[in-house]
């Protein structure tokens, strides 16, 4: 098929209210029927459970619009590198879970993204080292390999479904990075983590406009063969299945959607604070299952820590460091100088894990003479052991000795509820 009809954008709702089930289940219609999709095979991609969304109202809504008329809908889950969701998880996450997918879903496949799997990915061209070099703004000078999820190339139309909210790696979140890193090869995904690390995450999250990250991710996306759609959703914080919390949707090419959701995530989703603060609580949902995505707890707030402060991550849930990423536990949580000014010894590791483990750290100093200095303490009153949690050089606090009202009292202590996703920064 020709990958040259063009999408005209499509928006509706904004930062001032939100939208009912019937509107949105209605521009889903009408911006899906105006799409050239009869016979077409079509790859869903959408977040996992991480992210505040309410995919089984909006997937009902795509399902009604395109079966009869598609070739093949397949829903393909953008886990990036986080563990694969397992049968229960995804029928609770899809709403199939009372009846079954092919009875609510008929005609639809529901597939993990395997990033573990060779056998699942294929390579659509290289970004090369000029060219990364440009993207970059000089900070890297390598050629890296596009590689993605077969699901996304094998198609003829790939729809990228999520919200947008303020993010450490890329600025804001949405659009084309459903497919890098959402459902491409570690190497890239690795790659593209390191590039944010290096700018650091206080200095891009929540930054407007096409980030050097954005760039290099937009450039390999558009390597993809299959035309690309997306519908973009700003989300209030925490709303995920019944759909009574987007304040906007908005449908189009990757790039032009995912522009138009960012500057109304950009007036939901940043809490501006006129003072800096000596501490933050930041109380995690469930949602974060361990501190590879609990960790968005200090990204969102780190900002706003007054030098010398501390932000107490409070999520006794969390057990472990993360499964699928070991190696963390061998690294620790260090400053980007740390690694930096050492790289001889750190570039042949995952630059995935090197970049969480500046990201939670968050900004610091290192040098052979004086060592590390990291600019706030970062605390985690988790279910995680002491010891694991001081080996990876974070402070630990025992979360039975939280009280939250009391901290709630407390002038120098901001308290976050379901921290994460809305990011809280300086005003001016």
């Amino acid at each position: 098929m020709t990958t040259t009809a063009r999408t005209t954008l499509r928006t509706v709702g904004g930062a001032d209210g939100v939208l009912d089930a019937d509107t949105l289940t209605a521009f889903v219609t009408d911006a899906l029927a105006a799409e050239d999709l009869d016979g077409r095979r079509v790859t869903l991609v959408v977040p996992d459970g991480t992210r505040s969304c309410p995919l089984p109202l909006l997937l009902r809504a795509i399902h009604s619009a395109v079966h009869g008329r598609v070739a093949s809908l397949t829903v393909l889950v953008a886990l990036g590198t986080h563990a694969a969701m397992d049968d229960a998880a995804l029928a609770r996450h899809l709403g199939y879970e009372d009846a079954g997918l092919g009875s609510v879903f008929p005609g639809m496949q529901v597939r993990n993204h395997e990033w573990w799997d060779p056998q699942a990915m294929t390579t659509v061209g290289v970004v090369d080292a000029a060219t990364v070099s440009r993207l970059s703004e000089g900070r890297l000078h390598e050629s890296v390999d596009v590689v993605v999820n077969r699901l996304v190339v094998d198609t003829d139309v790939t729809i990228l479904l999520g919200p947008v909210f303020p993010h450490e790696v890329v600025g804001f979140s949405g659009g084309n990075k459903y497919v890098v890193p959402g459902v491409a090869g570690q190497r890239i995904i690795d790659f593209s983590h390191w590039l944010g690390a290096l700018i650091t995450s206080a200095d891009i999250i929540g930054t407007r406009g096409t980030t050097p990250v954005r760039a290099l991710i937009d450039e390999a996306v558009g390597m993809l063969p299959s035309r690309r759609l997306a519908l973009c959703l700003v989300v209030r914080s925490g709303h995920t299945d019944d759909g009574t919390g987007v304040h906007s949707l908005a449908f189009g090419t990757p790039e032009e959607a995912w522009a138009a959701a960012a500057d109304v995530s950009a007036r939901t989703h940043v809490r501006y604070l006129d003072a800096p603060v000596k501490r933050v609580l930041s109380i995690m949902p469930s949602k974060y299952a361990d501190m590879w995505t609990g960790a968005k707890g200090f990204y969102k707030v780190e900002p706003v820590v007054a030098d010398g402060g501390q932000v107490v991550v409070f999520a006794p849930h969390i057990t472990q460091i993360s499964q699928m990423h070991p190696a963390i536990e061998e690294i620790g949580y260090h400053c980007r100088d740390y690694f930096t000014q050492q790289w001889d010894r750190f570039r042949d590791r995952h630059w995935g894990d090197l970049a969480h483990s500046t990201h939670l750290f968050g900004a610091g100093t290192w040098d052979p003479v004086h060592g590390e200095r990291g600019r706030v303490t970062v605390t985690l009153a988790t279910g995680i052991p002491e010891d694991v949690v001081r080996a990876v050089n974070l402070d630990h606090l025992d979360p039975a000795l939280v009280d939250v009202a009391a901290w709630e009292q407390d002038p120098d202590t901001l308290v976050v509820h379901d921290a994460g996703e809305v990011l809280h920064r300086l005003r001016g």
